[in-house]
């Protein structure tokens, strides 16, 4: 079988950033990355990549920033009053809110989003919303490990279930 739309995959992956070869993220032969195949959910040139390809086969490819999570703006990089990090009880959250640390907001539509706090002073708190992968270059290398249609159920719900999968 060779990976094509609606096919649950499993892949041993390693992400490293082009430029500095710093590594990003690994996965395992025992904790694999498992995703549906052609169905929108992964990165356009992830899955150009792979398609095609069958069990065992080995990858290596380069994704542009601009391809994957797009150039750093730093119109999303934001100063928010600290009153929006204030408890119930008025006082401001030194626990959660901290330097390096990435939480939950909303914008004013209630879209939900992840900003990371770059600075904290006692009038604002600076936070970039920019994705963690904004403006790098990517590099994937690993080797497909499993290849199988998806059944309706997993189509429907639009993830994997199963042993790696989803359980409901």
């Amino acid at each position: 079988m060779i990976i094509e739309n609606n096919s649950v995959v499993s892949v041993n992956y390693t992400l490293t950033e082009k430029e500095s070869g710093k590594q990003v993220e690994q996965t395992s032969k025992e904790h694999p990355f498992q995703f549906i195949f052609g169905i929108g959910g992964l990165l356009e040139d992830f899955e150009n990549n792979l398609r095609g390809k069958k069990v065992g086969d080995k990858f290596d490819f380069f994704i542009e920033h601009s391809r994957g999570y797009g150039k750093r703006d730093e119109q999303h990089v934001v100063q928010i009053p600290v009153e929006a990090f204030h408890n119930e009880d008025g006082k401001f959250d030194h626990e959660n809110v901290k330097v390096d640390v990435t939480l939950p907001m909303q914008d004013n539509e209630g879209n939900r989003l992840y900003g990371k706090v770059m600075e904290v002073n006692d009038e604002h708190v600076k936070m970039d919303f920019n994705h963690p992968l904004a403006g790098t270059d990517l590099h994937f290398t690993g080797e497909v490990l499993e290849i199988r249609p998806a059944t309706v159920d997993e189509l429907a719900h639009g993830h994997v279930h199963g042993e790696h999968g989803h359980h409901h």
